[in-house]
């Protein structure tokens, strides 16, 4: 029987989601803490990678085990989770329904600080050139990637990636004034490795003078890497949504 499951995690002690020979992942704690519940060897399939020191609000992965799951099971099984994992939901679903491929969209947000916070160092990067930044320029960067379909410019080298096209469907920036905070989001139906970060950090160049609209629309055009390539620290990225086509909680 296959289930999927929504889940939340924070990723700051974890080599990111997929299970790692040598690191700690996501996935290898989730897998084990199933194992041990169930009884039964349990592989699980997530809806994408993360990279090391992201975090997943909301995450959704599935997996196959025989028989009928108890009750308790989510009770039962937060309480093997550290406190750093949550599992929300269960559903079974038809057993060719897959958390990677059958994902339509998935939305991430990178949290900045502009002042210093004690309740968001690992959830948030601190900035401390806010004062620096021309923030209508943040909005007029989103703006522009909206206009492309491929972002070879953002994606980490060496990627081996088929190709680098992304149906955006969203990307803004927001100035939380109340909560000194700047908040990028942005959703498409796949992303490229790193390309979240690399999007952070070229569009607060371009707002601080470094680069500029138009070598960046240049970049877009002719397919090719930036001249300054900078990608945000890990830690204030999140992956907050992940839609389909049908119902999965």
């Amino acid at each position: 029987m296959r289930y999927f499951l929504s889940l939340a995690y924070r990723g700051t002690r974890y080599a990111g989601w997929q299970r790692q020979p040598n690191a700690l992942s996501v996935q290898e704690v989730l897998e084990n803490s199933l194992s041990m519940l169930l009884r039964q060897p349990i592989e699980v399939v997530g809806c994408g990678r993360t990279d090391a020191g992201v975090h997943a609000r909301y995450y959704v992965a599935h997996f196959d085990a025989e028989g009928e799951l108890p009750k308790t099971f989510l009770q039962n099984i937060n309480g093997i989770l550290p406190g750093d994992i949550a599992v929300y939901t269960v559903k079974r679903m038809p057993s060719e329904a897959h958390a990677r491929y059958d994902a339509v969209e998935r939305h991430y947000c990178y949290y900045i600080s502009l002042r210093k916070d004690p309740f968001a160092q690992e959830t948030a990067w601190l900035y401390p050139h806010a004062g620096l930044l021309d923030i209508n320029l943040l909005q007029r960067m989103a703006n522009l990637l909206m206009q492309y379909e491929a972002f070879l410019p953002f994606c980490k080298t060496d990627s081996n990636v088929e190709h680098y096209r992304c149906r955006l469907h969203m990307a803004r920036w927001e100035y939380l004034l109340d909560e000194n905070q700047l908040v990028f989001q942005i959703a498409a139906n796949r992303f490229l490795r790193g390309m979240v970060r690399l999007i952070v950090g070229t569009c607060l160049a371009v707002a601080r003078g470094v680069l500029t609209l138009e070598g960046v629309r240049e970049a877009l055009e002719k397919q090719q890497p930036l001249p300054k390539s900078i990608s945000v620290p890990a830690h204030g990225l999140a992956l907050t949504n992940v839609r389909y086509p049908y119902p999965i909680s």
